[in-house]
């Protein structure tokens, strides 16, 4: 069963909030995309039973080892498509939303042809 879009920018969120601090609770998550926090535990709850994440008994939230996959890949695509449109003259602003919401439905055949492009103009 595929992930969904939803669920990716959950994962994307997780990773980024761990890159800033050790560990990571749904109130983080929650501050972090503006959501309420019924709402983020009802996503992790999801991840959880899809076995995307764990979390522990004080509530701080891990990768399983299909969760970070998924989490390194969308994140991955969102700093390529970013760099990609403000090479290509969008500004930085405009490229950062863009490729949030394409880094989702774009194909891997059409994501590595970029990332090809991209290391030619380096």
């Amino acid at each position: 069963m595929a992930i969904q879009e939803s669920g990716e920018m959950y994962l994307e969120t997780i990773l980024i909030l761990s890159q800033q601090k050790n560990l990571v609770r749904a109130i983080d998550i929650a501050e972090y995309m503006n959501f309420s926090k019924p709402s983020v535990s009802r996503a992790l709850s999801k991840l959880k039973e899809e076995q995307y994440l764990l979390v522990d008994g004080d509530g701080y939230i891990a990768f399983t080892e299909k969760g970070r996959k998924v989490a390194e890949s969308i994140y991955e695509r969102h700093r390529v498509l970013t760099d990609f449109f403000v090479k290509i003259g969008i500004d930085a602003e405009t490229a950062d939303a863009d490729a949030c919401r394409i880094e989702h439905v774009i194909t891997d055949k059409t994501f590595a042809a970029i990332k090809k492009h991209l290391k030619k103009l380096k």
